[in-house]
């Protein structure tokens, strides 16, 4: 307001504890200066606490006026996009201040945030105070401005102590003015009769009278007279007052050690002085003779001294330049802390500074109001640890989330991450979602259980078919081995041998070769076996027609060279559909990445899907015949005719490989190889069981049975 009504005036003003904002405009306040900074400095700088310490949940307490309304508002600028948050923000009014102070205090008692802002003055404060002591709330930081930070009716008030422990604030800047000291411990009554304050600091220090006229001075309290009882008197005789004895006159302040002889700690009165001083600076600049003039100006004009004011640019007795920016000088605090004593008292310890926005601090100085150097913890959510993404909860504040874990493939390697990367294509997530670690080669191999038991079936399989094998050339001569065509029947049980060997190729770590030969392999193999069984359909239906009458011609078409010839013929077909598909478009072996895990599947790839279905086609057609022939031929009047045991052993043939085409294609990974070496043992091991199973239980078992006569009749 002073500043507004002397402006027009061009009379300049210099505060030295005006601080709000606002006085900085100098369109507006063009006649105004300070020595004390702006708010903006102080509240910047408890932003930049609350960063530093990851007070990310905080609370607010603010005057309902210019000084905490603008210094809330710079404190919330500062800590936008920081990871910072209020959770509240409530105002105290000096009119109001008993319900007020009440309010508040029920706000931060039930409130989460452990950090408390207060931008008040002291007395208001101190009501504050008092009603979260009687809630005995003793466990909450706070942060104090410099309205209160160095408050000496905050700092010596006992019943608060519990409360204020550990208070960290932004204090004025303290500093020492040259010669105050000797000047204080130099006064003395009798040099200023006429100081009453001097006066009564000198009776109250000394407990004397200063002035041998003390009863007849108006000036002194009577509450400063001492009482006093004699020591002969009674208890039925009432006190007497009298006057303090006179001071002798030696006394002096020279070594008197009290808050008024105290200057080491001048905040307020350091403004002053700077204050004092740049007024003095501007005037003896107006005042000075130059080289041209020596000239003393007894009236000298309000702007003449404001336009100097501006141009103030000197060294103070410390060493540091003193001018004004605009209406500011630069900006410095002292960042102080609330400790207790040993003694149950609260000191004012400096633990830091700030220099405009540069700030100092000795953290392992500090005193928290735990009472120990562990900094508070105040957060509305922990921060997400590595592994984790942030996921705000609707409706909350920012600061206020849950910690959603990476899903498999993804990372996030930081503390707080709002997102989770996904890995490259060649690496995959660690257990924890912390890195990126290469995926592991997988592929069916001989050490593991699927393969072992695999392999185990495959090579009982050989066994098996071997022995039978055995069994059949040692009862050559029978007739229940020469009836069903010996020589497609041990051409069969060879064929059956290659499909079970060819199963094995497909275990183990793919190469250029296996993946090649394991598919030629496979479709020669079920190509010679499946011919084996179609010729020998075709030959049981031959034998039967060429009974009838003129059909004596029909069995040359079908004897041991002939039948040696189509099945040459039918597998040879098979070897060129295998031959062509090598050589245009081979197998390879090839990572796949398409089937998401921590492991990259090495499999062959098929080259041509093309060569593949033909070489499956090619087999389901011999097959499909097969059986439609077998089918035709399994009511022919025999008592061991082979056709039913051909006609059982295609329907399983056909049924593993119609459900091998969906279970192939629907399989990851290494599974798929599983599937076809599963469909391979499976149909070999249907073919074997169902067609020489019979045949091997009258060798073994029933011996009468294998006779001529028995495999004639009808």
């Amino acid at each position: 307001m002073m500043s507004s009504t002397l402006g027009p005036l061009y009379v300049p003003v210099i505060s030295y504890l005006a601080s709000c904002p606002c006085l900085s405009d100098r369109l507006k306040y063009p006649t105004f200066f300070r020595t004390i900074p702006s708010d903006v400095y102080q509240a910047w700088a408890m932003a930049q606490l609350a960063i530093r310490f990851h007070w990310t949940w905080i609370g607010a307490v603010v005057e309902n006026n210019d000084y905490g309304q603008l210094a809330i508002q710079v404190f919330q600028k500062e800590i936008f996009g920081k990871g910072v948050c209020l959770e509240f923000i409530e105002t105290l009014k000096t009119e109001t201040i008993v319900t007020d102070a009440k309010r508040v205090a029920l706000t931060i008692q039930a409130s989460t945030a452990r950090v408390i802002l207060i931008f008040c003055w002291y007395t208001e404060v101190k009501k504050l105070l008092l009603e979260l002591a009687k809630r005995n709330v003793t466990d909450r930081q706070f942060l104090a401005s410099e309205a209160w930070s160095t408050s000496d009716d905050l700092l010596q008030d006992q019943t608060i102590s519990k409360v204020t422990n550990g208070v960290l604030g932004v204090a004025i800047r303290s500093s020492t003015i040259p010669g105050f000291e000797n000047y204080l411990r130099s006064l003395h009554p009798i040099r200023r009769p006429n100081d009453v304050f001097l006066r009564e600091f000198w009776q109250k220090e000394f407990g004397c009278s200063p002035l041998s006229s003390y009863f007849s001075s108006p000036l002194i309290p009577r509450s400063d007279y001492l009482t006093n009882v004699s020591a002969s008197s009674t208890d039925n005789v009432p006190p007497q007052k009298i006057a303090p004895p006179l001071c002798s006159g030696t006394e002096s302040l020279e070594n008197v050690e009290n808050h008024f002889t105290d200057t080491s700690q001048l905040r307020v009165a350091y403004n002053v002085y700077l204050a004092i001083y740049a007024a003095a600076h501007a005037l003896h600049s107006l005042l000075s003779c130059n080289t041209h003039t020596c000239t003393f100006q007894k009236n000298i004009k309000h702007i003449e001294l404001l336009q100097e004011l501006n141009k103030v640019n000197i060294t103070t007795p410390h060493g540091e330049r003193f001018y004004f920016q605009g209406a500011d000088i630069a900006a410095m605090y002292d960042l102080v802390n609330w400790q207790k004593q040993p003694e149950g008292q609260l000191k004012l310890v400096l633990v830091g500074r700030v220099d405009g926005f540069i700030l100092h601090l000795n953290e392992s100085a500090v005193q928290w109001s735990s009472g120990s150097s562990q900094v508070p913890f105040s957060v509305c959510s922990e921060s997400c640890p590595p592994g984790t993404r942030k996921a705000n909860r609707k409706g909350e504040s920012l600061c206020c989330f849950d910690c959603i874990p990476c899903i498999e493939g993804e990372i996030s390697n930081e503390t707080g991450s709002l997102n989770c990367e996904g890995c490259p294509s060649e690496f995959w997530s660690n257990v924890e979602r912390t890195a990126c670690v290469p995926r592991q080669l997988d592929f069916l191999s001989f050490n593991e259980t699927l393969g072992i038991t695999l392999t185990t079936v495959a090579a009982s399989g050989v066994v098996v078919t071997t022995a039978v094998f055995v069994l059949f050339f040692c009862n050559r001569q029978t007739p229940m081995v020469r009836a069903n065509n010996s020589e497609l029947s041990f051409l069969l049980l060879l064929s059956l041998k290659l499909c079970f060997l060819c199963s094995l190729v497909f275990i183990g770590r793919p190469s250029v070769w296996s993946c090649r030969f394991q598919q030629a392999a496979f479709g020669i193999s079920f190509a010679l076996c499946v011919s084996c069984l179609l010729v020998k359909t075709l030959v049981v239906l031959a034998v039967f027609r060429s009974a009838r009458p003129g059909a004596e011609t029909l069995m040359k078409w079908f004897g041991p060279v002939q039948q040696r010839g189509s099945v040459f013929l039918f597998t040879c077909i098979q070897v060129i559909i295998c031959a062509t598909w090598l050589s245009i478009s081979p197998p390879v072996p090839r990572r796949n990445l398409g089937f998401q895990g921590s492991k990259v599947t090495l499999e062959c790839a098929m080259g041509s899907l093309v060569g593949f279905s033909l070489v499956l086609g090619y087999i389901g057609l011999l097959a499909c015949t097969c059986l439609l022939l077998a089918f035709l031929a399994r009511n022919l009047p025999d008592n061991f005719n082979e056709a039913k045991l051909i006609t059982f052993s295609m329907l399983i043939f056909c049924a593993v490989w119609v459900a091998f085409v969906p279970a192939y294609v629907s399989s990851p990974g290494k599974y798929v190889v599983a599937v076809e070496i599963f469909s391979i043992l499976a149909s070999s091991y249907g073919l074997l069981l169902c067609i020489f199973s019979p045949k091997c239980f009258i060798i073994l078992l029933r011996p009468e049975k294998n006779t001529k006569k028995q495999l004639m009749a009808r």
